[in-house]
Parts: structure tokens; C-alpha cells; sequence
């Protein structure tokens, strides 16, 4: 698996022969400005809520590839009504079989509207697992203890999860929701876009190895294979 970092929350992760893109929110992204949306061609793009901060460039992504959306079934019928009409809706606790893998919804707790301030329905957590590995995509959510139950359903490569506090999880509750799901290599999101979402990465990183977490932040850019 190979995960590429664009700012925010948005990443790819490349599995199985097929490109996943997870809540692009790259171009009002001024971090982001060197990425082109128009060379990204997922297969798949993977909501986890309905925030603008996550699902900004999905039309103009989608349009350029045709990549299936994934995500709860408000979201889904909400972008279907802009002609997003590759969707395949799910919610909290369902599975189902891709030919990249097994994709499940799993909890998370936060808030969720559409751009325009529709309902949202319910945020949520993605765990994927494929003959390559697993993984977990917390979403934003806060730390629940729901996520012990992935640790004891999942075997997980890597986890990743917001770091940035204030409307997400900080590092110090990622670091307990790293050990819940009993997962020791961590990627960072949603943190120093905006200065709500501010962090220390050198105090950040140090505060996770001391627990036994190996926190990454990455770069807008940077791949990570695993």
C-alpha cells in the first residue's frame, strides 16, 4: 500500500491496482497550491462526513475521472443531485466487498453538514482490508471508546487519525486512540491548516514515541509505502 499525503485530511492510498482518495480538500487549500487535482484520477473517492473542509474538490474530481464516491447515504444522495451519479451510499456498521477490499463504516464522533448547510447525515471511520494489508481512517471524530473494537477486530498496518485538537482529536487522545486500536504506526492528519488546527510537530512526535506510538506528520506530498 502507498499513501500520499495533499494537505488537510485528503490523501490517496493505493491498493490493489486501484487509487482510493479520501475527503479531497485540496484547491481552497493554499498549503496545497502545488498539488493539480486534475492529475490525481482515483477510482474511488471516499467520504468520511459531509464537512466542505473534506469534500470541496469531489465534483471537479469526479467529472475528471468518474471515480466511484463512497461515503453515508446523505452524502452520497447529496452529490448524486449534482450529478455525481457513480455513488455507492453505506452507513455505520455496513460492509461490502470492492475490488479493492473490504471497505467497513465504523464510528466516529463529530458533526456533519453539507457546503450548503443540508443534513449530512452521520460522520464516520473507514476501515479497509485487502490481500495487501489494513487500515483504519478515523475521520474526524473525537476519541470514543467504540475504537477498541477495532482493535480487536482488525489486524491494522497503519492507522490514521486528526492530530490538529480543537475540532478533532488532539495528539494526546490520538495517542490513546492509536493504543485502542491497537496500532503502533500513526499517520497525522488535519492539523496546521488553519490556526485553529495548529500543532508543535517536534513536541507532537516526541509525545507519541514516548508512549510507544510512532507518529508521523507528513508533507503535502510526501508517500509513505507500507
Amino acid at each position: 500500500m502507498k499513501f500520499t499525503f495533499y494537505g488537510h485530511s485528503s490523501f490517496m492510498v493505493e491498493t490493489m491496482g486501484k487509487k482510493l482518495l479520501f475527503d479531497p480538500f485540496i484547491t481552497p487549500n493554499e498549503k496545497a497550491k502545488n498539488i493539480d487535482i486534475n492529475e490525481l484520477e482515483p477510482d474511488y473517492i471516499i467520504l468520511s462526513h459531509g464537512h466542505g473542509d473534506h469534500v470541496a474538490d469531489v465534483e471537479a474530481i469526479y467529472f475528471n475521472s468518474k471515480a466511484k464516491l463512497i461515503s453515508n447515504f446523505e452524502v452520497v444522495n447529496w452529490f448524486e443531485a449534482k450529478g455525481v451519479e457513480n455513488g455507492h451510499p453505506m452507513n455505520h456498521g455496513g460492509a461490502w466487498d470492492f475490488d479493492f477490499g473490504r471497505l467497513k463504516m465504523v464510528n466516529a464522533i463529530h458533526s456533519s453538514s453539507m457546503p450548503d448547510g443540508s443534513y449530512g447525515g452521520n460522520p464516520a471511520g473507514i476501515v479497509i482490508t485487502n490481500d495487501e494489508g489494513s487500515f483504519y481512517y478515523s475521520g474526524d471524530t473525537a476519541l470514543t471508546k467504540d475504537m477498541e473494537l477495532i482493535g480487536k477486530e482488525f489486524d491494522l498496518d497503519f492507522s490514521i487519525m486528526p492530530v490538529g485538537d480543537n475540532f478533532t482529536m488532539g495528539v494526546t487522545d490520538a495517542i490513546k486512540a492509536a493504543k485502542m486500536v491497537k496500532c503502533n504506526t500513526l499517520i497525522g492528519v488535519h492539523f496546521d491548516t488553519f490556526p485553529y488546527v495548529a500543532i508543535n510537530h517536534e513536541e507532537s512526535i516526541e509525545k507519541a514515541k514516548a508512549a510507544g506510538i510512532k507518529l508521523t506528520l507528513p508533507k503535502i506530498g510526501q508517500q509513505i509505502t507500507f
